[in-house]
């Protein structure tokens, strides 16, 4: 018999899981890379401009810091079907159960959605200038692409996380966003 049921959060979810849970710790992900390499036409962007936001990529070398939810037993199906319906209408994710390190040393099996390279709304690797490009033009039913790439980034960083290309990223979305606003005039 499953006595825990967790969920793997690498990107909105850290900070705005809507969910129950009993639970929340820190976690590492083994052999994937989190990036912007997923087309938003509804939270984040539309399909006329489409936004950018956060999947995994399997990369062998790579870590995924984010945080572990513990769900109860008996809330399990609500929050897959929550969770189905917030990540999986239209983007292009697949969900997995993977193996994941919480940083107490405990491993455990976590409910997690991963990017899919054969749907239509997978970006891949644009390249900084271009995903920055992407993220400053769009907004979607949650708001600007550029708040979910901040709101990623301080969630990072409040739980000592580093991911140097986002930081990059931020810095390109920040550099952009000060040429736009320096032509607003006073």
């Amino acid at each position: 018999m499953q006595k825990d049921f967790w969920v793997f959060g690498y990107g909105s979810l850290m900070w705005r899981p809507g969910f129950s849970f009993e639970k929340a710790e820190p976690a590492t992900l083994h052999g994937y890379n989190r990036s912007f390499c997923v087309y938003s036409h509804y939270y984040r962007g539309t399909p006329a401009r489409p936004g950018l936001v956060l999947g995994l990529d399997p990369q062998k070398d790579a870590d995924c810091r984010g945080v572990a939810f513990r769900i109860s037993l008996d809330q399990k199906d609500a929050v897959v079907a929550y969770l189905t319906e917030r990540e999986l209408c239209g983007y292009a994710y697949q969900a997995a159960t993977l193996p994941v390190l919480l940083d107490c040393g405990t491993e455990i099996e976590a409910y997690t959605f991963v990017a899919d390279p054969t749907h239509a709304l997978y970006a891949g690797d644009l390249g900084l200038d271009k995903a920055a490009e992407v993220i400053m033009c769009a907004e979607g039913k949650t708001g600007l692409n550029r708040d979910y790439l901040i709101n990623s980034v301080r969630e990072l960083e409040a739980n000592g996380y580093a991911d140097p290309h986002l930081h990059e990223l931020l810095k390109k979305v920040e550099y952009l966003t000060g040429i736009i606003e320096a032509g607003a005039g006073i």
